[in-house]
């Protein structure tokens, strides 16, 4: 499974990155907003620190308008995945750019029938909204398991991209499932290591070893 970081804050992505649990990177525009910066130039920054894709974002709702924008975008760097939304508009943008060689990223994406209208148009990644769904009470994980079986019924090579994670819960189950990738906040990426038996036994190893009196370096 790969893991993307959905963030716009570079040093938080060079912590993960230099540990080599960056495999790609999502923004969108609420994140541009947060990190308070230029989009051009902070998606610049991150493509510069990441090998992987980046996604960014078009801003347009009509389908020239979406093609110039992921244009613009793709010429930042070659990692540059051009994010749309699931609208029929991003769809038509996404056959365009994906035939021009573009990678693209087609977001916000809440049923199958969606997933399967984003592969035929040519998507690289489809993003389906876990934690969104969870919110009205529908269990985000059956989308991905939907949709897991209609692109293996197919031979899809669009990727699925677990997005919308909330917890560890999600990336575990995301994974269970066979989520091509996952998506999720530096925090929820972190806590991935934390189990409560893991600190349990490091303390026990810590006391023993104090009354050995005994030093390794």
């Amino acid at each position: 499974m790969k893991f993307f970081v959905d963030t716009a804050d570079t040093q938080a992505i060079s912590e993960l990155n230099d540990l080599g649990m960056v495999d790609g990177v999502t923004t969108n525009p609420s994140l541009i907003l947060k990190s308070g910066r230029d989009i051009l130039e902070v998606t610049k920054e991150i493509c510069d620190i990441v090998e992987g894709p980046v996604s960014a974002e078009v801003v347009a709702m009509e389908a020239e308008a979406m093609i110039a924008e992921g244009r613009k975008l793709a010429e930042i760097a070659p990692n540059i995945t051009v994010k749309l939304p699931l609208t029929w508009d991003g769809l038509k943008a996404c056959k365009v750019l994906s035939s021009e060689g573009k990678m693209v990223n087609v977001t916000l994406c809440f049923s199958a029938n969606q997933a399967l209208l984003a592969a035929k148009a040519g998507a690289t990644f489809i993003s389906p909204f876990i934690g969104r769904l969870d919110d009205i009470n529908l269990d985000g994980m059956d989308l991905i398991q939907d949709i897991r079986t209609i692109y293996d019924n197919y031979g899809f090579e669009t990727e699925i991209l677990a997005a919308s994670i909330r917890s560890v819960n999600h990336v575990q189950e995301a994974a269970l499932i066979g989520a091509d990738v996952i998506t999720a906040p530096p925090e929820v990426i972190k806590k991935l290591a934390a189990h409560p038996l893991t600190d349990k036994g490091l303390e026990q190893f810590l006391a023993d070893w104090a009354k050995t009196g005994q030093n390794i370096l």
